[in-house]
């Protein structure tokens, strides 16, 4: 599967840019709109599947550029209809994206990088070494893919996204924001940005600039504990990132783009599940307009967390509510076949089977 260091990868070329490459093929111009229509509108990963492009023009691109396209590894089915996707890229690196459905609503959950740097406690990407960031048609790839599942399994299409899987997104800023581009453009795949949640552990000088980019997309923040000795605890990045500098930078996002701001919040059992727990998160709060998801801890073997109890989970989230804040608690998905928010990990060999 790996691709030719000879060819140009074509997706990675803007029209303009493919514009002036068919010209020095010697071709029209006009000719680039329609093979770019096919890669991005119609999800089209062959030269040979362009039916309206004449064959001379097909055997010319096939010589000159390759389309790196994302195929499906494995997939695990859910007794709660979750599907998790192993998905191999052209160089051989396995990524994870999951289906989530529910009555209203079909969620595909991306990945961003291939692993991840930030060694999180409580997450199983956080153990994997950071390989490479996935390249904007590489997140394209995956919610056509995970569409297209929920087409067949579900009769359904997506009608969200959430760049939640492997890998934060704020570290991969250029290609997260392309792939959003090709996913909501109208001569891409025209979904709604207001649909797209990009979920990040906190990088406050990103987070400003998507303030700056004006984005249109909803953001989240992994909180998790509100008050810093806590958090560094549980996550190495909040040494360089505190909650100052994450609430200065999201009160800048949300000056800029008028973006509620969503905080996920793990409730674990006796680390961050106290009434005082709660009073912080419910101060951190008031810097911006925000709900929280309480999420339900999925345990995984390389930690020793564990999830809070019902009681705790369910006093936690009253005592929000009673604040006047909007509080979900968000029940997992997927956690029998490791699916679940968190259980992300490559368990395969790194050289896949196809």
């Amino acid at each position: 599967m790996s691709s030719n260091p000879l060819k140009k990868d074509i997706r990675s070329l803007g029209l303009k840019e493919l514009q002036q490459e068919f010209v020095a093929l010697g071709e029209k111009s006009f000719r680039a709109q329609q093979v770019y229509e096919w890669l991005w509108k119609k999800s089209c990963t062959s030269f040979e599947g362009m039916s309206n492009i004449s064959k001379e023009l097909r055997k010319k691109l096939e010589e000159h550029f390759s389309i790196n396209e994302v195929r499906i590894n494995n997939s695990q089915f859910s007794a709660d209809k979750t599907i998790k996707n192993s998905f191999i890229l052209h160089d051989n690196h396995l990524i994870e994206g999951v289906l989530i459905p529910a009555e209203e609503r079909m969620t595909a959950c991306v990945s961003s990088q291939v692993g991840c740097s930030l060694t999180c406690k409580f997450c199983a990407t956080g153990y994997m070494e950071r390989k490479r960031n996935l390249n904007p048609d590489e997140i394209y790839d995956q919610v056509v893919l995970i569409d297209k599942q929920a087409r067949e399994n579900y009769n359904a299409p997506l009608t969200n996204i959430v760049y939640m899987g492997m890998g934060e997104p704020l570290l991969n800023y250029a290609n997260v924001l392309k792939s959003i581009e090709r996913i909501t453009s109208e001569d891409g795949l025209n979904m709604a940005a207001r649909r797209i949640t990009v979920s990040t552990a906190g990088i406050a000088k990103m987070i400003k600039k998507l303030g700056d980019d004006q984005v249109r997309f909803n953001l989240a923040l992994s909180l998790h504990a509100a008050n810093d000795e806590k958090r560094n605890q549980i996550m190495p990045i909040n040494e360089q990132n505190s909650l100052k500098a994450l609430a200065e930078a999201l009160k800048y996002f949300y000056a800029k783009t008028k973006n509620p701001i969503t905080f996920e919040y793990i409730v674990f059992h006796n680390f961050n599940d106290e009434l005082q727990d709660a009073v912080e998160l419910a101060r951190f709060c008031k810097h911006v307009p925000c709900k929280v998801n309480i999420i339900e801890y999925n345990p995984i073997a390389f930690a020793d967390f564990l999830n809070a109890g019902e009681d705790k989970i369910d006093a936690f989230a009253d005592y929000l509510k009673r604040q006047g804040i909007i509080t979900n608690v968000r029940r997992s998905r997927g956690k029998d076949i490791d699916a679940a928010c968190g259980q992300l990990a490559i368990k395969d060999k790194e050289a896949a089977t196809v």
